[in-house]
């Protein structure tokens, strides 16, 4: 049941930002009583929280985790944040949600538990095996280029897309010969 409310949170969500997730509007997305979802999320806050948790959780499990070779690390925040090819406009995937906005409209409670994942996260990247500058430079840029395609900031196309992701790879290995 808590995944069935979670899946209908994101769907308001991608269709009409963090003011159509109400509680009411949450029950009938799920089709189930307004009690059945207070006893699963007792308010708002408790909804945000677990799609904020649950989108952590679903992109932390695509990252690999200590041992792996220099640089996987960074290079899976690329893969799991810029496609190899520009999307061609498609929003209506939940990859859309935007996660960060998310906490930050969740209040300062959910924003903190984001934060603690980010710096688990950097922590990470700083022993990937890159210098961390690097590394963080990494996550600065993947992190800029998604904020940029979920809020159609002038995202990059195309062969721009792909050159761009290329430098960010090329970067990564440049910077593993260095340390190698």
């Amino acid at each position: 049941m808590r995944d069935q409310l979670l899946d209908a949170v994101e769907r308001l969500l991608v269709r009409g930002g963090v003011d159509a997730v109400r509680l009411d509007a949450v029950a009938a997305e799920a089709g189930v009583s307004k009690g059945g979802l207070l006893h699963h999320f007792p308010s708002k806050r408790a909804l945000v929280e677990g799609v904020v948790a649950r989108l952590a959780d679903r992109f932390e499990a695509v990252l690999p985790g200590p041992g792996s070779e220099p640089g996987a690390f960074a290079l899976a925040w690329l893969d799991a944040t810029i496609p190899p090819e520009s999307p061609a406009g498609d929003t209506s995937g939940v990859d859309q949600v935007p996660v960060a906005l998310l906490a930050a409209a969740g209040g300062p409670e959910v924003l903190d538990g984001l934060r603690e994942r980010y710096a688990r996260w950097q922590r990470r990247l700083e022993e990937d095996g890159l210098s961390p500058a690097t590394a963080t430079l990494v996550r600065m840029a993947v992190d800029g280029w998604w904020s940029a395609r979920l809020l159609d900031l002038s995202p990059p196309h195309d062969g721009l897309h792909r050159e761009l992701r290329a430098l960010i790879v090329e970067l990564v290995n440049r910077d593993r010969a260095l340390q190698a």
